[in-house]
């Protein structure tokens, strides 16, 4: 492992010249030379100066298979051809801002709410955003303050989600009763922490606490840590407790939504939460997001219990996206990018089992990754029990030979309506060299 580790990033290093000077150039007027601190990684990041269907181009004029498409915004393929006519017309006729309500909005608005069976939506500008408004509406809606989630779970930057995103463990206290880890600078007010997949641990929560909590807020597939699925019953369960306690319960679907399926993991799931938080697929790469849900729910907004204000939001440019994703994602464009999907995991399953490698695929609708791990990760704790240093080499690998994974040790990958055959086909062959390399 050392030894392959070594060569791959001398390989890296030696490929990347031009990636490097941009790194440093960058690092004159940008914090750790990103935009985004998770972009960063040692020794520097990859470059990035176009983008076409499932490909990118990077400084050093080098074509990169892109399996992280955007952590899901770019669902429908770079430079999609019918993203691009709506934003043209957006760009060219329609607007880019007008602070007023539009027939675009109302349509955008509709589409959403029919795609993913709710009854009425707000749009906003980020994830964090939509997670932000969704845990306050739950709150206006109780009068209560407290809020629970999952450790491990991510929900973009708004104060209260970001306790226990990815805590170190040395703070966090027993695996079935996590301390909450607030991390630097945060004013969170007050967040219980459960592990995923255990609804005694979320009931003892909710039962010690239930007079003082609004909400329990849960990506539905956690995606912050590879693929987590749940059990079996788990997010039924959890529909339960809600019920029973009086507590809202939100998917935040930031991360799965389209990628889920054409009308989202609540559906595909068969669980109904009363809030989902939305963004990333729903743009086709235009910034956007929403949050929606039960009307007696959202009535906070209308009857004044809780403002929701945006410059932004719902401009033209980005109701433009929303009209064309949904446009594209038709059920069979889905079904298509699925199938490529299962057959990536099938055919890497085989590999492993081949070559006895300790490791497992987990999959959910066009999303899928290989956990080095022998047994299934059902929480955080596990997460942290898989083996980072060959998730190291393996997204290396991939990247040294053009394959591009998000730099998380993640290992995830995201299957477009650009991708195709050939495409499978590398991520599988690459796959397997990896192995014949580990058992050398």
């Amino acid at each position: 492992m050392d030894q392959l580790l070594a060569a791959e990033w001398e390989r890296f290093s030696e490929s990347t010249f031009a990636s490097r000077i941009e790194y440093d150039l960058a690092l004159g007027s940008t914090p750790l030379g990103v935009p985004s601190s998770f972009q960063h990684w040692d020794p520097y990041p990859i470059s990035i100066v176009s983008a076409k269907g499932a490909w990118m181009t990077d400084v050093d004029g080098r074509q990169l298979l892109d399996l992280s498409m955007g952590f899901g915004a770019m669902l429908v393929g770079h430079l999609n051809p019918t993203i691009v006519q709506e934003a043209e017309l957006a760009l060219k006729t329609t607007g880019t801002i007008f602070v007023t309500p539009s027939p675009i909005s109302r349509d955008a608005a509709e589409r959403i709410c029919k795609r993913f069976e709710i009854d009425q939506v707000r749009f906003a500008n980020s994830g964090t955003e939509a997670a932000m408004y969704a845990v306050r509406t739950a709150k206006a809606f109780t009068g209560k303050e407290a809020i629970v989630k999952v450790e491990g779970g991510y929900h973009g930057s708004y104060d209260p989600l970001t306790v226990s995103a990815k805590p170190d463990l040395k703070f966090a206290g027993p695996a079935d009763s996590p301390t909450p880890v607030i991390p630097g600078g945060g004013a969170t007010g007050v967040v219980h922490v459960v592990p995923y997949n255990n609804l005694e641990a979320l009931e003892r929560v909710f039962s010690s606490d239930a007079k003082n909590i609004a909400c329990f807020i849960v990506e539905p597939i956690l995606e912050n840590l590879a693929i987590v699925l749940p059990d079996d019953g788990y997010l039924q369960g959890v529909r339960e407790l809600c019920n029973k306690y009086g507590i809202v319960f939100i998917f935040d679907e930031v991360k799965t939504g389209l990628t889920a399926g054409p009308h989202g993991a609540a559906k595909r799931i068969g669980v109904k939460p009363d809030l989902i938080c939305l963004a990333k697929s729903i743009g086709g790469g235009i910034p956007v997001a929403a949050f929606g849900g039960v009307k007696k729910i959202m009535d906070v907004i209308s009857d004044g219990r809780m403002a929701h204000y945006g410059t932004f939001n719902a401009n033209p440019l980005a109701m433009a996206g929303v009209r064309a994703t949904d446009m594209v994602c038709t059920e069979e464009a889905m079904a298509r990018a699925e199938a490529f999907n299962i057959q990536a995991l099938d055919r890497i399953s085989e590999i492993i089992n081949e070559y006895e490698l300790p490791a497992h695929t987990v999959g959910f609708g066009i999303k899928g990754c290989i956990t080095w791990s022998v047994e299934p990760v059902r929480n955080y704790r596990d997460y942290k029990a898989t083996d980072f240093k060959i998730a190291e080499l393996s997204w290396l690998w991939s990247l040294n030979r053009g394959i591009i994974t998000p730099p998380g040790l993640d290992e995830q990958w995201l299957i477009s309506l650009a991708h195709g055959q050939r495409e499978i086909d590398l991520l599988v062959e690459d796959f397997a060299e990896l192995a014949k390399a580990l058992r050398a």
